[in-house]
């Protein structure tokens, strides 16, 4: 008899033992044990039931209790299929709660041609009509982390089509007005006008290309073997370069012959944009364009030397005819200036050539 209330006691203080921490794991209230149906026998009952038996047939051993599978909500389900889920109890009713929950979020996130349409586009069109107009230095009001991240779920929604229909739609408008207002300005102001159009659509490029990165790699160059850059810098090309190209070349001819007439980095810019939009273009004005594009000109040849420095002498003369000096000459040498012209004309000519 001692040695069985000495069991008994043992077991009690096995069973708290257990029940502590099944407390600790699942909650107050036993919420997980429920979940997983009865509980277990305590230790000590167990062990009086192997010790009555002896060594008889025993009954069937107890399936092991499989591990618990957390959901994303916080739900502990069973991993055994045939568990409470499978009687129809609080198992069966939280897994079907998940289901209709996970559904309901795919659904939710699903993006459709209507909705790209009233709320996608419209946040991404005012975004490109901003990039669009600013002034270099301006500061514009709108968050890039939003516009990136609509594009991103346009493209992951089967959207990227549409959207680069939309985009080119929008920039070849945008492109087709600012020709027709250099068509409209007078000669006088013609090249300025020129070279901030051109200025301001290659700096809004350094702005919508890295925000439509998304659709460029998983739509153009993977779909279209292109890439975004290049279609936005060939509509420029078609819709405001190639119509004013043969206006364009006779001022700027007629501004290099006059010096200052435009600013040298207007006539760079303007230059050096015109060869990146068609490299062809050189062919119109070869000797306008070698003094901004290295090797457009054939090499210097030293036969051509004493040309070459008349040249140089002609644009000094000129350049003093309008005003411009060399400065003091007085502390040079005498006949340090023939020498000083020839070897200046040499290597200048040498250096755009």
């Amino acid at each position: 008899m001692e040695e069985e209330s000495m069991e008994e006691e043992g077991g009690g203080g096995c069973e708290a033992m257990m029940d502590d921490q099944n407390h600790n794991n699942w909650g107050a209230g036993g919420y997980g044990r429920h979940l997983l149906g009865p509980a277990a026998a305590p230790l000590g009952d167990r062990f009086l039931r192997g010790a009555a038996g002896g060594l008889g047939p025993a009954g069937p051993p107890a399936a092991p209790q499989l591990p618990m599978a957390p959901e994303a909500n916080g739900v502990l389900r069973s991993c055994d299929p045939g568990g409470a889920a499978g009687k129809g109890g609080a198992g069966a009713i939280a897994a079907a709660i998940n289901i209709n929950a996970s559904t309901s979020k795919f659904l939710m996130n699903v993006i459709t041609i209507e909705d790209y349409k009233s709320t996608y586009w419209p946040k991404l069109d005012s975004a490109i009509d901003q990039l669009l107009t600013q002034s270099p230095g301006d500061y514009i009001p709108i968050s890039y982390e939003q516009i990136y991240s609509c594009v991103y779920k346009c493209v992951c929604q089967q959207h990227s089509e549409q959207m680069y229909s939309d985009l080119i739609k929008k920039i070849t408008n945008h492109l087709e007005r600012v020709s027709k207002e250099l068509q409209a300005s007078p000669p006088d102001l013609y090249i300025e006008r020129f070279n901030v159009a051109l200025g301001q659509y290659m700096g809004a490029l350094q702005s919508i290309v890295p925000l439509f990165i998304y659709m460029n790699k998983f739509y153009i160059e993977t779909k279209l073997n292109r890439d975004l850059k290049d279609d936005l810098i060939k509509l420029f090309t078609d819709h405001v370069a190639e119509k004013h190209i043969y206006n364009l070349m006779p001022l700027l001819l007629e501004a290099q012959s006059t010096p200052f007439q435009i600013t040298p980095s207007t006539m760079a810019n303007i230059v050096k944009g015109l060869y990146t939009l068609r490299p062809e273009w050189v062919q119109m004005a070869p000797a306008l364009f070698s003094k901004f594009i290295p090797n457009i000109l054939p090499p210097a040849v030293e036969s051509e030397l004493q040309e070459y420095a008349a040249q140089d002498q002609k644009l000094q003369r000129e350049l003093m005819q309008n005003g411009f000096t060399r400065g003091d000459q007085s502390r040079k040498r005498a006949g340090e200036e023939l020498t000083y012209n020839g070897s200046s004309a040499c290597a200048s000519s040498r250096g755009y050539r």
